[in-house]
């Protein structure tokens, strides 16, 4: 993950960053889980308690306000369709389909990319004061 720009000195940058490493760090307890045959449902669960609460607070506040400017539009949907893929790929192997784990975790550290080297570089440098106000009003806090 990036930390050459400067981006995470935006506090809700800085959070994003910070939950995608313990999202990275869940999934390895995760993947642990699964080569030792023990813990995988509860493993998969405490990852989907901080991923999918983090992709939400995206969804409602960042991401919406970005969806505002057509130039973001298209890297807006393609990253809310990579959550929804996510989802259902970790909800397949909570139900047992461990062979999934690999993939998932590719797509998962490619989505990170996506957003830890676009897409926030991107909103620092284009937001401005009163939509980074509205952005915080949209997004629920952490739990």
């Amino acid at each position: 993950m990036c930390e050459y720009c400067g981006c995470r000195s935006v506090p809700l940058i800085g959070r994003f960053s910070e939950e995608h490493y313990r999202i990275v760090n869940l999934c390895g307890d995760l993947k642990r889980a699964i080569e030792s045959g023990d813990g995988v449902l509860d493993a998969a669960k405490a990852l989907d308690v901080v991923l999918f609460p983090h992709t939400e607070a995206e969804e409602v506040g960042l991401f919406r306000e970005l969806r505002t400017d057509e130039v973001y539009t298209a890297t807006i949907d393609s990253l809310c369709a990579e959550h929804e893929q996510l989802d259902e790929q970790l909800t397949r192997i909570a139900e047992g389909a461990h062979d999934e784990y690999e993939d998932f975790e590719k797509a998962l550290r490619r989505h990170i990319d996506h957003e830890e080297n676009g897409l926030f570089p991107a909103a620092v440098v284009s937001l401005d004061g009163p939509q980074w106000e509205r952005i915080l009003e949209n997004t629920p806090n952490p739990a």
